[in-house]
């Protein structure tokens, strides 16, 4: 009995026959191609590229590097700088360089406490004669003596009364260029008991800040400090009434003493003991130098002015005290 082939393998094996066929025609395409491609030539020049539609302002046509068909070298770009790390605290920053300031003009030296801020003496014009007021006498200022209200006189002695102050009225004094006093006092006792020598010719304001001072200021202390001298009996005063500019000068602005609102003290008496002499004192670490620091720095409670010996070489012997009015009720005070 004859076997018969089976119907697959005769399907297999015309595939077999299909598939050779296709490797060998895809074989003879590659073939063919890389013969064809071996006899194709690139052309001896590339093709130019077209020019950008700004070429024309941004290259002149006749230029070298037109003509010889190359670009244009490009123009230098500055290399940019790096920026200063803001974060870093330490990195230098550039600022512009200060503008150099005026040097100030030199001044004067100034006669006397210095003028509050804002007084209208501060820029005063030069008079008539064409000098600044620093540098005119006496005679050139043409002052004249203020007037006193007979109210305020007569409120003020009221208070002289009641503290027990030795006074008697004067006649008014006017000895010409300003220097005078409208309603005048002679003083002979600061305070009950205690002298005033020599006797002061000066304002009542004046014998009233001098009586308030000596009765809040100095007696406590004197009693605080130097117990074992006993009581102040006298008050010298060195100056109080006096026609002149201040310091003395021969020019500049009138001193309040000659206006009757200054009075300068150079020593305090006491029952036992030596006197208690003005003098530096600053460095004095006893109980006197403690007293005459205490009674100096108080009088400016009472006095607008208040000059002691540390203030210059004019006051090395004495307190200058003044009730001069200052605009806003400023007081200098050294």
């Amino acid at each position: 009995m004859q076997r018969k082939t089976p119907s697959c393998v005769v399907f297999n094996h015309g595939y077999e026959e299909s598939d050779a066929l296709r490797k060998l025609s895809t074989l003879a395409i590659l073939v063919a191609a890389t013969a064809f491609l071996a006899g194709v030539r690139l052309p001896p020049q590339g093709p130019m590229p077209e020019p950008r539609p700004d070429a024309g302002q941004a290259t002149n046509p006749t230029s070298p590097s037109s003509e010889n068909g190359e670009p244009p070298a490009p123009e230098e770009v500055p290399a940019p700088q790096p920026k200063p790390d803001l974060k870093d605290p330490e990195a230098p920053v550039p600022h512009p360089p200060p503008a150099p300031q005026a040097k100030p003009e030199p001044t004067e030296p100034m006669q006397g406490p210095p003028r509050p801020p804002g007084s209208p003496e501060s820029s005063q014009p030069p008079t008539e004669e064409g000098k600044p007021p620093g540098e005119q006498t006496l005679e050139e200022q043409h002052l004249t003596i203020e007037p006193e209200s007979d109210a305020e006189h007569a409120e003020c002695t009221a208070a002289l009364q009641s503290l027990g102050v030795v006074f008697k009225e004067a006649p008014r004094i006017d000895d010409g260029n300003g220097c005078g006093i409208d309603k005048p006092i002679i003083v002979s006792e600061a305070l009950p008991g205690i002298r005033l020598k020599p006797e002061a010719t000066i304002r009542c304001p004046a014998a009233l800040a001098l009586a308030r001072w000596m009765k809040d200021s100095v007696i406590p202390a004197a009693s605080a400090a130097l117990p074992e001298q006993g009581r102040i009996t006298t008050v010298n005063q060195a100056t109080s009434y006096m026609c002149r500019l201040r310091n003395g000068a021969g020019t500049g602005k009138i001193s309040e003493h000659a206006r009757g609102n200054a009075i300068d003290i150079a020593s305090f008496h006491f029952e036992k003991g030596e006197d208690v002499a003005v003098r530096s004192r600053r460095e004095d670490p006893t109980l006197t130098g403690a007293f005459q620091r205490t009674v100096s720095a108080a009088g400016c409670l009472y006095f607008t002015t208040v000059l002691d010996p540390e203030s210059d070489a004019a006051h090395e012997t004495h307190f200058h005290l003044d009730v001069i009015e200052r605009k806003g009720g400023y007081r200098y005070c050294h």
